[in-house]
């Protein structure tokens, strides 16, 4: 199997394209084409743009010093925020396959040092969020 094509697959990578194309174009209905991964990105894009407001409450009360989201590059604001989506409301997906998901989807759209600082704050937030895992 082509890695490439597997890697381009992915649902994280769908997930962040949704999401950047609602911003663009918040009057376009958001269309879910037949995938296996259908519902999860449904779920994950839905709820990223439904609790935006929840979700950049709390990268701003946990990470105020690390992070000034006005200032924050559109795509890399928007990964953060799916991530943070998952950490906080996808129970059942373990920590470090979110934030390697989310890191390995952002090859596709960021620069080496954005996905270390993606990484890096992540990393922090998780262990914030989910504190008993």
């Amino acid at each position: 199997m082509n890695l490439k094509k597997s890697k381009n697959s992915s649902p994280r990578i769908k997930v962040i394209q949704k999401i950047y194309n609602s911003m663009m174009n918040p009057d376009v209905e958001i269309e879910y084409p037949k995938n296996q991964y259908k519902k999860f990105i449904k779920d994950v894009v839905s709820g990223t743009l439904e609790r935006t407001e929840l979700i950049e409450e709390t990268i701003n009360i946990n990470l105020s010093k690390d992070i000034d989201l006005t200032k924050t590059d559109k795509l890399l604001k928007i990964i953060l925020f799916a991530g943070v989506f998952e950490l906080m409301f996808k129970h059942n997906t373990p920590t470090k396959v979110i934030i390697s998901e989310y890191l390995l989807a952002s090859e596709y759209f960021l620069e080496k040092i954005q996905i270390g600082y993606l990484n890096a704050i992540l990393d922090k937030i998780s262990k914030l969020i989910r504190k008993k895992q």
